[in-house]
């Protein structure tokens, strides 16, 4: 009979090759893990922070009715969370600027993420390696082509987007899935009990309403690891999990800010998710190691959780592609986060069974190659230390990186234009990044399916920069939306600069510009912009 494998060693003899890995990942982990805690600090913004922080401007002013996060109209929107809510009331009762409470919310984005990730390995492996092995693979094995989503934990990606919704729910969701192994696993009743399901429903409606497509990796996660589960779940452990998932559809159809069942019939989300499904094989080459570490569980079990997690994410995500559902792309962590894990969980467990006899031609293989794929990914994400770094500080091999550049501040328009009031703007930058200040926009920087008027909303603002339009119409399309500010730039089509109606308040980069609508005199601005304004 072979030897038990402990994870002690006798003392006297030198540490194992396994725990100088164990150091070295740990050290890397650390390194990151102080990069990310910067971003806390820093926000860096290259990305939607702008509507998150919309977000809590409205919650802050009116609770329990907001109205619409990015224009002036009374709509629900699924940017209304648990989360977002306890944000907002944070905020009210601390008196804290909304970006401290991004901040924070950033702050525990990360912390969930990383004992979320922990939470969920040492449900299938105790191997001390494999936690600081995941979070490496979760951060860096990814592609050789330089890619960011929100949603999408890489290095690139949560350090823009750490106070998102997405990453508060990506993290609940793998101490929802852990929670759930153990429950599936536990041996006593109260481990496995109805109350320990029902805690389950209840997390897994916040992750649904906090971030629906984090929410739907997290309904796949669910399924593989009932699927998974070994014994065989009894009837009464079907029937809690069915009592919980019954928990979680009432909480759905019963939260107040938004109808969550009307998302799925939801269009306009195709064409912005377009990119997913281009360039695969370099934003992804690097998970294939992963796919190996998953083909290798699948062969000493058909019924591995993580393959069955991996597989169904597949699925969806093949899916989308073929039939013009470009939105499923968001699936794709239930695809990455298997594959990445299983690779974490393999090389630990290979190391550890060498040191006992056991795979020793195998495990230095498999952690070269794995550390080989994590540097590579490294080197793509490398770009995000300017975020902390000034480029002369930068060593010269890393100054020409590529990297996903912050956007310039827009504090020169914000403190002109009062809280409420409407802004007609077309410039990209702004659309998405005077509402975190409080202002609205004409039109939304994103699509907006609970907005009845959005696409008419739209033609308004391209007809106003059209230059075959006429000033009279220009003026009209302002007094309809209540706009009493513009943002253009500089030679941009539009009311010149020298119209009567603008009053240029303030210059910022690029060519842009402030101007406010002065012609309140002769009717231009209404009685709705006025009140808006004084908000």
């Amino acid at each position: 009979m072979a030897p038990r494998v402990t994870t002690g060693f006798p003392t006297g003899l030198p540490r194992p090759a396994t725990d100088a890995g164990r150091r070295v990942a740990g050290g890397a982990v650390l390194l990151l893990a102080a990069l990310l805690l910067l971003m806390v600090v820093r926000l860096p913004w290259a990305g939607d922070l702008g509507v998150h922080a919309a977000v809590l401007e409205r919650l802050r002013t009116d609770l329990s009715h907001p109205g619409n996060p990015l224009v002036d109209a009374h709509t629900p929107s699924p940017y209304y969370s648990p989360w977002t809510v306890l944000l907002a009331v944070v905020a009210e009762a601390t008196g804290a600027r909304t970006f401290s409470v991004l901040r924070l919310a950033a702050l525990v984005g990360l912390v969930l993420l990383v004992t979320g990730v922990r939470a969920f390995v040492v449900t299938f492996t105790r191997r001390a390696a494999a936690v600081p092995l995941a979070l490496l693979c979760v951060l860096l094995l990814h592609g050789v082509r330089l890619f960011a989503w929100s949603g999408f934990p890489g290095l690139t990606s949560l350090c823009l987007s750490l106070a998102y919704p997405s990453t508060f729910a990506l993290g609940l969701a793998l101490h929802f899935l852990a929670l759930l192994r153990r429950a599936l696993g536990g041996r006593t009743e109260a481990a496995r009990g109805l109350p320990v399901f029902l805690v389950l429903g209840a997390l897994l409606a916040c992750v649904l309403l906090s971030h629906q497509f984090t929410g739907a990796v997290a309904v796949l996660g669910a399924a593989a690891m009932l699927l998974g589960a070994r014994p065989w779940p009894a009837r009464t452990v079907w029937a809690r999990a069915g009592a919980a998932g019954a928990l979680t559809l009432v909480v759905l159809a019963l939260w107040p800010y938004y109808p969550f069942f009307s998302l799925p019939g939801a269009g306009g989300l195709e064409d912005i998710h377009r990119p997913l499904y281009d360039h695969l094989a370099a934003k992804f080459c690097l998970v294939g190691l992963g796919v190996v570490a998953l083909g290798a569980r699948w062969w000493r079990d058909r019924r591995d959780p993580l393959v069955i997690f991996f597989l169904l994410g597949l699925a969806v995500f093949a899916a989308g592609g073929p039939s013009g559902h470009y939105s499923w792309g968001r699936i794709l962590p239930a695809v990455l986060l298997p594959a990445q894990l299983a690779l974490a969980i393999e090389v630990a467990d290979a190391g550890a069974d060498a040191f006992a006899r056991r795979s020793r031609a195998v495990a230095p293989a498999a952690v070269a190659v794995t550390a080989l794929a994590l540097l590579a990914g490294a080197w793509t994400q490398a770009g995000a230390l300017t975020y902390v770094l000034r480029d002369a500080a930068l060593p010269p091999v890393l100054r020409d990186v590529h990297r996903i550049a912050p956007w310039p501040s827009f504090t020169w328009a914000a403190r002109h234009v009062p809280k409420g009031a409407t802004v007609m703007t077309d410039d990209y930058l702004a659309l998405r990044m005077l509402p975190a200040y409080g202002p609205y926009t004409v039109a939304p920087a994103y699509p907006d399916f609970f907005l009845p008027d959005e696409r008419r909303r739209r033609e308004a603002t391209r007809r106003y920069f059209d230059p075959a339009t006429a000033r009279a119409e220009r003026l009209g399309i302002l007094k309809e939306y209540g706009a009493r500010w513009v943002v253009q730039r500089t030679g941009r089509s539009g009311l010149p600069k020298d119209d009567p109606a603008l009053r240029e308040a303030a210059r910022g980069p690029g060519g842009l510009a402030l101007f406010e609508v002065a012609e309140v005199g002769r009717g231009i601005v209404s009685a709705r912009a006025t009140a808006g304004g004084a908000r």
